[in-house]
């Protein structure tokens, strides 16, 4: 019967639950022997990387136009259809296979994915996963449809990021507070969108036995080699080495600046009065010469970057009604990724693209993989992936090596990059510290208002050097235009974590790129069939939460920005 499963997209995509039902039933039903097992689980992957795919593309296509309602639809009934009874088959066949009490090369770890899976399965909870998709999917469309209008013209949100590199400091007040004000106007429909999102998700932890959502979401996220306690070390960790970094950089920011008090629409601007950094005049010249600096990091991954070229696996450039944020996906049976971000013209477009770019190559580097189930990697590696390559990348972003800056605007380029990773620890530390706290205390955290006090407090510990006197309100709800925390929580620690793996990969790239890069790729093509420590190893690095690892990785990065400060 498999061999005659569909492969093309073109020939499933309209499918119902109905005409998958036969393969599904073959699957659930066949005797699982010694013999046999390859290619039952062959089959079972196969289906798996079908299933997948068809989410990937009908949730891909919600976000690269939120307006568009018979893609929404197709989405929605894809969950009220598919999604449902394919997390039901799922299930059963991974009891199946741990039942047979027989191990295939290669699935250790998938196996001990499939067995903490097993304990919070619950078919009760089939429909409420499928509200939180839709739910989740609300959020995209309030935040997709925050536009203002300024001087005349019509801007999303993110679209406004340009005014604030702007020397002018009234001019980028004034839309700041524009961007501000537009954000508060959706403060009710965040606040009753959290509520609804708090209620099923309480309601998820609670069918599967758990103690709490946070337990539940630890079975989900895999997370055998740290626990919650190691996360709030790692808090600690960057209170201690890093918050008292990011008081120096913004007290130097604000004598550069020379005003009295540094405020929010002052941190992305040149403080020296330069014009801001503009890396490319075009999306296509952003892509080509993404492209040509991949050429000098590997030729593989070049190749791999072409490739989704010329399939037109690239949506970069924002747009009213798209989705916000950035993102890379993978469309398994086809073998094939797509890099979803908003360029608007700025570095960080850049740094965004090379970004997702290593999202990419860990798929394509692990798509040799047998089976499907060995695909599964946790965003703690996952995540190194893509922050590892935007420092790979660094030699090759001036133009004489196919990038994209004079000598000078490199240097400022990776100034403003390292005091944005080291910036972002004490962020990555106050959005972790509070999902932590929202699910240890769902009943309080499922008020607002409580929502905002927590926020507010968490901002004061660790987001010391900018002045909001004034704007109270907007810090409060600064963890609503937090997309992890609505659409995929918890899924933040893995930024901060990876990034000290990244760096590591970095710091042995200074010595020996090539090297460095080798073992980069070795780790993404384990996939997920080795546990975190090893896959770090395979790197190279070392996965920590202690502060001696994070104030080494801290010092490397404020010595080589005094270098690049010297050039400018």
């Amino acid at each position: 019967m498999f061999s005659i499963l569909p492969r093309e997209y073109s020939q499933y995509k309209d499918w119902n639950w109905a005409q998958f039902k036969p393969y599904v039933d073959d699957l659930v039903s066949r005797v699982i022997t010694a013999e046999n097992l390859v290619d039952w689980l062959t089959d079972w992957s196969d289906l798996s990387r079908i299933l997948s795919e068809m989410y990937s593309r009908l949730w891909v296509a919600t976000t690269v136009n939120t307006t568009d309602l018979e893609g929404k639809a197709r989405y929605n009934a894809f969950l009220d259809d598919i999604y449902t009874p394919a997390l039901s088959f799922q299930q059963q066949c991974k009891e199946k296979l741990l039942a047979s009490g027989l191990e295939p090369e290669g699935m250790r770890v998938p196996l001990m994915h499939m067995r903490a899976e097993a304990e919070v399965y619950c078919e009760a909870n089939l429909p409420l996963l499928a509200e939180e998709l839709k739910l989740s999917s609300e959020y995209d469309e309030i935040i997709g449809a925050q536009t203002v209008t300024y001087a005349g013209n019509e801007y999303t949100v993110k679209q406004l990021e340009p005014f604030y590199l702007l020397p002018d400091r009234g001019v980028r007040e004034q839309v700041w507070r524009l961007a501000a004000e537009r954000q508060l106007a959706d403060r009710e429909k965040l606040n009753d969108l959290w509520t609804r999102l708090m209620t099923v998700r309480g309601q998820i932890a609670a069918n599967a036995g758990m103690l709490d959502y946070r337990a539940y979401m630890w079975k989900v996220l895999h997370r055998y080699d740290y626990t919650p306690q190691d996360c709030y070390s790692f808090h600690a960790a960057i209170a201690q080495e890093v918050v008292p970094v990011m008081k120096r950089i913004r007290q130097r920011r604000q004598k550069q600046l020379g005003v009295e008090a540094l405020r929010p629409w002052d941190e992305t601007v040149d403080p020296l009065g330069r014009p801001p950094l503009k890396p490319y005049q075009t999306v296509q010249e952003l892509v080509e010469k993404a492209a040509a600096i991949f050429h000098k990091v590997d030729p593989q991954l070049a190749e791999y970057f072409e490739t989704m070229r010329r399939q037109g696996m690239l949506d970069v450039e924002n747009r009213k009604g798209k989705a916000p944020g950035a993102y890379s996906t993978s469309y398994d049976m086809s073998r094939q990724s797509f890099i979803f971000e908003n360029a608007v013209g700025l570095h960080d477009d850049v740094a965004t693209l090379l970004h997702e770019a290593g999202h990419t190559f860990h798929s394509y580097e692990s798509f040799h993989l047998p089976y499907h189930q060995q695909l599964t990697v946790g965003m703690e590696i996952a995540e190194v992936a893509s922050m590892a390559m935007e420092l790979l990348t660094t030699p090759y972003l001036p133009a004489d090596q196919g990038g994209y800056y004079s000598t000078q605007d490199t240097a400022r380029a990776r100034i403003e990059h390292h005091e944005s990773q080291l910036l972002f620890w004490p962020y990555m530390a106050v959005v972790d510290a509070f999902q932590h706290w929202a699910y240890e205390n769902h009943a309080l955290a499922s008020l607002p208002e409580n929502c905002d006090a927590m926020w507010s407090e968490l901002w004061e510990r660790y987001m010391v050097g900018v002045d909001y006197r004034g704007l109270e309100e907007h810090v409060r709800t600064g963890w609503q235009r937090k997309m992890h925390i609505f659409q995929v929580p918890f899924y933040y620690i893995e930024y901060g974590l990876a990034q000290l793996g990244a760096m590591q990969i970095w710091r042995n790239a200074l010595s020996d790129q090539k090297g460095a890069v080798a073992a980069y790729r070795r780790a993404l093509a384990l996939g997920g069939t080795a546990p975190l420590p090893e896959l770090y190893q395979a790197a190279q690095v070392k996965f920590a939460f202690d502060a001696d690892t994070l104030g080494e990785m801290v010092r490397l990065v404020e010595r080589v920005m005094a270098d690049f400060e010297k050039v400018v």
